[in-house]
């Protein structure tokens, strides 16, 4: 059971851990909702379609927005209680380094699972959702990209429509001109028109009334066959859509779920090799462990003396916990690249820093010396502070 302790320092946490998690998705998916936009814009139920493509990608992006939240979370957290002197209270009162961080420990293990069904399962599933629905959108010529009075091309159709109204599919004053080629042409004109759906048909059909069709037939005695006719109505398919269906899930190793993954390993599917099945593995698995090395990387970054400078430790923190992932995403590449395995390209590099976490947070919690990274960071602060007060000078002279 958690206690008032582990209560009050887990609020602390949330606030910011919340906020770095909406803001960070937001800003993460905002430059793929322009290409989104860019693919689904003017389609059939475009909006509904780019919701749909954006909703996929949220478990992908998650991968990614999770560890930083929670890091920076306990960054502002740890941060405001050495700050405010609560930190000090909390030590005089007995109450070790050790002992907050146990509600954080707990914490990190959840988001450890929460990453194992993220990683594991539900982005391979959206990955695959994601590229079928793109694959569906972009397989049809966008037939409602017309915009009134403005030419549209789909396949060897142009049409014009002089009058639009997106909500009930119909249109008024249709123009529709077909180049077969050596065929010759047919030339259609409406009054009137609507988009329907037919059984059976992949394809809308564009139904036309009270129109008049000219075919232009090419002859094999080289002269050219003219059609004039009147008609009420006529059907004709618009678009050109592909009978094709987008293949099954599972052709790349992202696709995989983590059982799937383990299993395949040594018979990958035909889009993946042996090696980008190791590294995919190994990267899912370094990712979801991490996780629960976080807090003892963040809190020694979040703490110190009162005058020592954390807004330059926040920020050495950050560089690395980004060169982390950035080592990891490379060490990925080179064991699917060139074979290396991946416990000397994956697991020795989070080795590593989980034994330097580790270090900091025992000297931190029992040993309360100085690790010497406030000296290393209090000339950086020097020269920055130097700069401002010059950059100031100036700007008053």
């Amino acid at each position: 059971m958690l206690n008032v302790l582990d209560r009050y320092v887990l609020k602390q946490i949330a606030t910011p851990l919340l906020a770095s998690l909406s803001i960070g998705l937001l800003m993460l998916l905002a430059e793929r909702l322009v290409r989104v936009l860019d693919t689904t814009l003017g389609k059939r139920s475009s909006l509904l379609s780019a919701f749909e493509l954006i909703a996929y990608l949220v478990p992908h992006y998650l991968g990614t927005a999770i560890p930083a939240a929670l890091f920076l979370g306990l960054l502002f957290a740890f941060g405001k209680l050495s700050r405010h002197h609560e930190m000090d209270a909390m030590l005089a009162a007995g109450i070790g380094l050790h002992r907050m961080v146990r509600p954080v420990m707990l914490l990190a293990i959840l988001f450890s699972l929460v990453s194992l069904g993220v990683w594991g399962w539900l982005q391979p599933y959206t990955r695959y959702a994601y590229r079928a629905a793109l694959f569906d959108i972009s397989s049809v010529d966008a037939y409602l990209l017309a915009e009134e009075g403005v030419f549209m091309q789909a396949g060897t159709r142009t049409v014009l429509i002089e009058k639009l109204d997106r909500e009930n599919n119909r249109f008024e004053r249709v123009f529709l001109f077909d180049d077969r080629g050596d065929r010759g042409s047919e030339t259609l004109t409406s009054s009137s028109g609507m988009l329907i759906r037919v059984d059976g048909e992949i394809r809308p059909v564009l139904r036309l009334e009270n129109g008049h069709r000219l075919d232009l037939k090419e002859r094999p005695a080289g002269d050219t066959q003219a059609l004039a006719a009147s008609f009420d109505s006529t059907d004709t398919p618009l678009g050109s859509l592909t009978r094709e269906v987008y293949r099954m899930r599972g052709n790349d190793e992202r696709e995989l779920t983590l059982p799937e993954l383990i299993r395949m390993q040594a018979t990958p599917p035909s889009g993946a090799t042996v090696n980008a099945m190791k590294a995919e593995l190994h990267k899912r698995l370094v990712n979801i462990v991490a996780m629960m090395m976080l807090p003892l990387l963040a809190v020694p970054f979040a703490i110190g003396r009162t005058r020592s400078p954390k807004a330059y430790k926040f920020a050495v923190a950050m560089v690395l916990l980004v060169a982390f992932n950035e080592l990891i995403g490379r060490g990925a590449n080179i064991t699917e690249d060139s074979g290396v395995s991946p416990y000397l390209t994956l697991w020795l590099p989070t080795a590593l820093l989980t034994v330097f976490a580790l270090w900091r947070f025992y000297r931190a919690a029992f040993i309360l010396a100085d690790d010497g990274f406030d000296k290393m960071l209090l000339p950086l602060q020097d020269a920055v502070q130097r700069l401002m007060r010059l950059f100031q000078r100036r700007k008053v002279a």
